[in-house]
């Protein structure tokens, strides 16, 4: 067995979604992928700008560094993609798991998205299966196929670095939420077990943190400290419970503001919705619950 390979990663973090994107580096070949990238968007105003992604585009530039990957680890439904944008400026494939298919035909009927919606995962460059491997410059890295928050959901292992996406939080902060379209307590208690079977010293990158008690912002973890403490899925939490425990808590939860723009885009790959007659580009609202 040949020595943990162990990548340069760099964070940033997004106040306004309180999600984490991240750079992720072979020092030997300054290859590099980006995980879960953030467009910046005024919902209110229907505004995009690029400050976060330009920021992440000016260090790739200014360390010489070659984009082979920009991760997706799920559709997200709390922030927009930059993908494109940072593909434009800076090349990279955009890949994701292969069941995407089943996330674009929930939110594609959701959002009456039509038949020039293509559902079949083609907006994306390279589609993932549970156990696929690939390569930053000479780093290892593997997909695992993470269900339960959403059924496109894959934690990477990239050397001894694991993006689990929204699968878990630090341990302050338990794990996602299983009530999505497509998502399963169940299955995501087995699906963050297999995270959790992974070497203690790994380090853990996680996509969100919302400052439990007012504390700093943190976004690296251990496996192993994720089986010690974790308020939700700590090693002495039963399959049952955590079930409990999760579908209990998901009841209580409003949805993300950001839910509607955010799965219209994502699900394209971080495209916006074509162009309509008059030139400007709409993003729908279903409404429930209206009487004549």
């Amino acid at each position: 067995m040949g020595a943990i390979q162990i990548p340069e990663v760099r964070p940033y973090y997004d106040e306004d979604t309180n999600t984490v994107t991240y750079l992720v580096i072979d020092p030997e070949t300054k290859n590099c992928a980006v995980v879960d990238s953030v467009l910046n968007f005024d919902y209110a105003a229907g505004k995009i700008s690029y400050e976060q992604a330009d920021q992440i585009i000016a260090e790739i530039q200014a360390s010489d560094l070659t984009v082979q990957w920009l991760v997706e680890t799920h559709v997200h439904a709390d922030h927009l993609s930059a993908a494109p944008y940072i593909q434009q400026k800076c090349g990279g494939d955009i890949m994701i798991s292969k069941e995407i298919t089943a996330v674009q035909d929930i939110f594609g009927k959701v959002f009456n998205a039509g038949t020039e919606f293509e559902r079949d995962g083609s907006q994306f460059d390279r589609l993932l299966s549970d156990g696929d491997e690939y390569k930053i410059g000479n780093i290892s890295a593997k997909a695992i196929h993470t269900p339960g928050h959403t059924p496109a959901c894959m934690a990477h292992v990239i050397g001894d670095a694991i993006f689990v996406g929204d699968t878990l939080f630090m341990p302050d902060g338990g794990t996602a939420r299983a009530d999505f379209p497509g998502g399963d307590a169940r299955t995501l208690y087995r699906s963050i077990h297999k995270i959790l079977a992974l070497p203690e010293t790994h380090r853990i990158f996680v996509c969100h943190d919302y400052q439990p008690g007012g504390r700093e912002v943190a976004w690296q973890t251990t496996v192993k400290e994720q089986r010690e403490s974790n308020i939700h899925i700590a090693d002495n939490v039963t399959e049952d419970a955590f079930v409990a425990t999760r579908e209990a808590r998901d009841a209580t939860l409003n949805m993300p503001k950001l839910i509607m723009p955010s799965i219209q885009v994502n699900m394209r790959a971080g495209h916006m919705p074509e162009a309509e007659e008059n030139g400007d580009t709409y993003l729908k609202v279903p409404l429930s619950g209206i009487r004549d």
